[in-house]
C-alpha cells in the first residue's frame, strides 16, 4: 500500500531543512486510514506513536470519522486532507501522496509535497483537533452551522493558521528554490478569481459559509487578498494566539451575519 517516492533535488532540499529523514510515500487513495492499514507503516518507519485526545473535546454530534481519529486506535488522515497529507504519528514523519494526484501537473504535486514537509516540521498538530483541543466544542456552540459544516470550518481555520506560518517560507523560495516558489505563486493566481465574488455568494446562499471559508483560508497561504470576513484572519494576532483568536472571530462573524 505504501511505496517510497523518489524526491527531486528541490524537494530533498526542503526535506533536509524542515523535516530531516521524513518519509514520502505513494499510496492508494483514502480519507481516513484505519488502524489495520495504518499499522502497515510499522514496516517502513522506526516507531509508531498513535495520537489520542479526550473524547469530551468533541461535540456529541460530530462526524464519526472525527471521533474515531481522536480515539485510541491508530488512525491517519481525515476527510478534507486533500491529495497530499502528513503525519507525525510515525518516526520519522510520513508524507502521503495519494493516487488521486495522478494526472496533476508535476509542479503542483511537488509544491503540495513541499508544503507537507514544511508543515510536518513546524511542531504543530497534524489535525485541527490538536489545535482547538476543548475549544472545538466552543466553536460548535458559537456557530449556527451543521456538524459537517462546523467540521469544514474548523479544518479551514486551521489551514489559515498553518498558512500564516508557512507563507514566509514559501515567499523566501523566490531566492532559494525558484521552481517551488513559481508553483506556489501559480496556485495563488488560480485561486484569486474565485475570491472576488465570494462574499456575495455567501450572502445569496450560492456558496455555503463553510465552503467559502475553505477556499479563503487555503488562499491565505498564497498571499491572496481575502474578502470579508476572512481577511480578518490574515493577521499576526491569529498567528500568535491561535484558537482563542479563531473563536472570537467566529463569534463576531456570525453575530454580524444577516439572518
Amino acid at each position: 500500500m505504501f511505496t517510497a517516492r523518489d524526491l527531486s533535488e528541490p524537494l530533498t532540499t526542503v526535506r533536509d531543512e524542515h523535516a530531516p529523514e521524513a518519509l514520502v510515500v505513494d499510496t492508494t487513495d483514502f480519507q481516513t486510514l484505519p488502524s489495520t492499514q495504518a499499522e502497515e507503516l510499522g514496516l517502513l518507519v522506526d516507531a509508531l506513536d498513535p495520537v489520542a485526545h479526550p473524547d469530551d473535546w468533541l461535540p456529541s454530534d460530530c462526524p464519526e470519522q472525527l471521533r474515531a481519529y481522536v480515539g485510541p486506535d491508530f488512525t491517519i488522515g481525515l476527510p478534507g486532507d486533500g491529495g497530499v497529507t502528513w503525519t507525525t504519528q510515525t518516526t520519522p514523519p510520513t508524507v502521503f501522496v495519494k493516487n488521486r494526484m495522478e494526472g496533476s501537473p508535476d509542479s503542483f504535486v511537488d509544491f503540495l509535497i513541499a508544503e507537507a514537509l514544511v508543515q510536518a516540521g513546524l511542531g504543530v498538530p497534524e489535525q485541527f483537533t490538536g489545535f482547538f483541543r476543548s475549544e472545538y466544542s466552543t466553536l460548535d456552540t458559537v456557530t449556527p452551522l451543521s456538524p459537517a459544516d462546523t467540521y469544514q470550518l474548523a479544518t479551514a481555520l486551521y489551514a489559515a493558521y498553518l498558512g500564516l506560518h508557512t507563507r514566509p517560507i514559501f515567499e523566501a523560495w523566490a531566492e532559494t528554490i525558484p521552481a517551488l516558489h513559481a508553483a506556489w505563486r501559480d496556485a495563488g493566481e488560480r485561486l484569486t478569481p474565485r475570491l472576488s465574488g465570494l462574499t456575495s455568494e455567501v450572502a445569496t446562499g450560492e456558496t455555503s459559509f463553510a465552503a467559502a471559508a475553505e477556499l479563503a483560508c487555503n488562499a491565505l497561504k498564497h498571499g491572496c487578498d481575502l474578502p470579508t470576513p476572512f481577511g480578518a484572519l490574515d493577521t499576526a494576532a491569529y498567528r500568535e494566539s491561535g484558537p482563542e483568536y479563531a473563536i472570537v472571530w467566529a463569534r463576531k462573524t456570525f453575530e454580524e451575519l444577516p439572518d
